[in-house]
């Protein structure tokens, strides 16, 4: 049997396949545009040929994400914070605090024994969020990809003190202007977001092992800074941007095993992929 979790996020759609031992068998990420729909039905159709598999062979399919609802052949809908959860935890089994920094929004979750058992959640405003780093990174005429290898040659963080992303802008035109270096610039700005994500966090109570997750992860230099920030290590997963697709997959695979235990009916949608082209990255 074959399972399967789809990710919907602001700003990247993931896809992942796993088999009854949880080995992930294919995974396949592309950015997240306006048509949902046909951009599911494109990476979907990008895993299984990957994998070598028809969707007639995957036994149960859950969509999470904020676009879950645009998955025409999902069986079932999960909140992210339950998947990531789940994912994270099959990662690192002794998680007991997650950080996921999207596009969008920025999310802490207390888990316990693989489960989430509360969370905080900034996806009001921009600066608590990687948007805050791709318009500044649009500012300083770099590329996003760039930020975090550059700012680890910083002598000195310079302090950005407008968390507004609108005006964090004019802020760092000020500071080039001044004549600051780009990486003391760049320092500051992972130093600001750090700062901000940790507020959140401390809610909550930072408890270790304390796992960050989401786009932002990619960044070393946003890794540093949270270090920095919350004061303890941070560990991070080989491919961040999967965690939430992950566990999809697993409670996908849970809830078809647990209902053929207790002999329920286990409904499916109709199994129809539609044609759509989009730019897709194969992580696995």
């Amino acid at each position: 049997m074959y399972f399967a979790g789809v990710d919907i996020g602001s700003t990247m759609t993931k896809v992942v396949l796993m088999d009854t031992t949880d080995r992930i068998l294919s995974a396949i990420k592309g950015p997240t545009g306006p048509e949902h729909r046909q951009l599911a039905n494109e990476v979907m159709r990008m895993a299984l040929e990957q994998a070598n598999l028809q969707l007639d062979d995957i036994s149960y399919i859950v969509a999470t994400g904020y676009g879950r609802v645009n998955v025409p052949f999902a069986d079932d809908q999960i909140t992210e914070l339950s998947c990531h959860a789940r994912g994270v935890s099959s990662l690192f089994p002794n998680v007991r605090t997650a950080i996921d920094i999207g596009g969008q929004d920025a999310k802490c979750m207390k888990i316990e024994k693989g489960k989430l058992v509360d969370f905080v959640m900034n996806d009001k405003c921009a600066a608590g969020t990687g948007r805050f780093l791709e318009v500044t990174a649009a500012t300083l005429g770099i590329s996003l990809e760039d930020m975090g290898d550059i700012s680890l040659k910083s002598a000195k963080k310079i302090q950005v003190s407008n968390l507004c992303t609108i005006f964090a802008q004019q802020e760092v035109v000020a500071l080039l202007s001044r004549g600051e270096k780009l990486e003391d610039i760049i320092a500051g700005l992972h130093d600001a977001l750090a700062s901000r994500v940790a507020a959140l966090v401390r809610r909550l109570k930072v408890e270790p092992d304390v796992v960050l997750t989401g786009g932002v992860a990619k960044n070393i230099g946003m890794v540093k800074a949270m270090k920095e920030n919350l004061g303890c290590e941070l560990l991070v997963p080989e491919e961040p941007l999967l965690t939430g697709a992950i566990g999809a997959a697993m409670l996908a695979k849970e809830i078809h095993i647990k209902a053929k235990a207790e002999g329920e009916t286990i409904s499916t949608k109709p199994r129809l992929l539609e044609k759509a082209t989009f730019f897709t990255e194969k992580i696995t």
